[in-house]
C-alpha cells in the first residue's frame, strides 16, 4: 500500500507491506511493515517560531488468528519507532459464535507501553501506559441486515502531552496590546475514555449495500464527541466496486483547554493546554473508492486486486485561532480552518 496525507502544512506519506499466510484453515499468521515520512510546518510549528522539520516513523507488527470450533483467538504485537517516541502494543482477543452463527460475541484487550523523549534534550525521558478493553456484539437481524455494537474503555497513565507544545498567555492581563508569551503545556497524568458505537449494514437488491454508524465518546478531561457515518457500496460489471462514504465528527473542548490564558500556570496541578486536538471543533470527510478484483491463471497467485481511495477532510475549529494572521489583538485572531487530502493505493495478491 502507498498512503499520503497532505493538509494544514503537514505531509505524511510512505509505503506499507502486509503478508498473511493460512495453515490448514485453522491458523492464520501475518506480519506487516509500515513507514511514515513526515514533513511538517503546521500551524503549531509556525506559531511557536520553530522551523519546518522532517522525520521518519517505522512500524512493525506480527499477529496470529486461531480458529477452534466456533471460537476465534487472536494475538498480536506492534512496535513503532521514531526519533523521539517509541511505542509497543500487545493485544489479545477472542470471539465466539452463538445461536446458529447468527450472533458473534467478542472481547479484546490491548496493553500499550510507550517511551516519550525530546530531540535535543537527553535528560527528558517519560513513560506512558495504556490499557484498552473492547466488548462487541455482531447480530444478523435478517438475511440482508447486520448490526454491530461495540464498547471501548481506555485508561492512560503517564506523560500525555506533547513535549514541544506550548500554550500562550497575556504578557499583561490588563493590556492585551502588550502581546502574549508561550509556556510549556501542563497536562494531567491520567485519562479515562469511554466509547460506544452502533453500526448497521443492509444489502440492497441491485448488488449494492448501504451502511450507517453512530459513535459516542466521552472522557474525564471533559471531551464529548459524536461521530456519524453513511456509506454506499456498489458492484459494477462483476470485477469493479465503488465505495462512497460521508463522515461527520464534532467534539467539545477539554476542561483545561483555552486558546488564550490570562496568566501562566501557577503549579503542576494547574493544567494548561492549547493543542487544537483537545479544543472544540468539527470535521467532515467525503470519501470515494474504486476497487478491482479478478482471478488469475498464474502459478504464484490465484487472485489479484487493486483499490484506489481518495478522502477530502475539512476541519473547522471553534476555539483555536490562527496566529499566523497578523494585525489582530491577542484573542481576536480569526478561527483556524484546515483542509486535507488523503490518498491510498492498495495492491493485493492472493496466493
Amino acid at each position: 500500500m502507498y498512503h499520503r496525507y497532505d493538509g494544514g502544512g503537514v505531509t505524511v506519506d510512505g509505503p506499507a507491506v502486509l503478508v498473511r499466510k493460512n495453515f490448514e484453515e485453522t491458523l492464520s499468521v501475518s506480519g506487516s511493515y509500515y513507514v511514515d515520512f513526515v514533513s511538517s510546518a503546521s500551524i503549531d510549528v509556525i506559531a511557536s517560531g520553530a522551523s519546518e522539520y522532517s522525520e521518519t516513523r517505522t512500524e512493525y507488527s506480527v499477529g496470529a488468528d486461531y480458529l477452534y470450533g466456533k471460537s476465534m483467538y487472536s494475538a498480536g504485537v506492534t512496535i513503532s519507532d521514531e526519533s523521539d517516541y517509541q511505542a509497543a502494543t500487545y493485544s489479545f482477543g477472542v470471539s465466539h459464535d452463538f445461536f446458529g452463527d447468527l450472533t458473534t460475541l467478542s472481547f479484546g484487550y490491548a496493553l500499550g507501553q510507550d517511551e516519550v523523549s525530546q530531540n535535543g534534550n537527553n535528560e527528558f525521558d517519560e513513560d506512558l501506559d495504556r490499557h484498552t478493553f473492547r466488548l462487541g456484539v455482531s447480530q444478523i437481524l435478517t438475511p440482508k441486515l447486520v448490526m454491530d455494537l461495540t464498547y471501548d474503555l481506555i485508561t492512560d497513565e503517564g506523560y500525555l502531552n506533547n513535549p514541544y507544545r506550548s500554550y500562550r498567555f497575556l504578557s499583561d492581563p490588563l493590556d492585551p496590546a502588550a502581546g502574549f508569551q508561550f509556556a510549556r503545556e501542563v497536562y494531567p497524568e491520567t485519562r479515562t475514555s469511554d466509547a460506544g458505537s452502533i453500526q448497521l449494514r443492509y444489502r440492497l437488491p441491485w448488488y449494492a449495500a448501504v451502511g450507517a454508524m453512530y459513535r459516542l465518546y466521552t472522557d474525564d478531561w471533559g471531551i464529548d464527541a459524536h461521530t456519524a457515518q453513511l456509506s454506499y457500496s456498489h458492484v459494477l460489471r462483476q470485477h469493479w466496486t465503488v465505495d462512497l462514504k460521508y463522515r461527520w465528527y464534532t467534539q467539545t473542548g477539554a476542561d483545561f483547554y483555552q486558546d488564550l490564558f490570562l496568566f501562566p500556570s501557577q503549579d503542576e496541578k494547574d493544567y494548561r493546554g492549547r493543542d487544537k486536538e483537545i479544543s472544540e471543533f468539527s470535521d467532515q470527510t467525503f470519501s470515494i473508492g474504486l476497487s478491482y478484483k479478478r482471478p488469475l491463471e498464474w502459478r504464484f497467485g490465484y487472485q489479484a486486486g487493486m483499490t484506489l481511495q481518495y478522502d477530502r477532510k475539512m476541519f473547522e475549529y471553534d476555539d483555536f485561532t490562527d496566529l499566523t494572521r497578523e494585525g489582530f489583538l491577542p484573542g481576536e485572531e480569526p478561527q483556524y480552518e484546515l483542509d486535507a487530502d488523503v490518498i491510498k493505493l492498495l495492491l493485493t495478491l492472493w496466493y
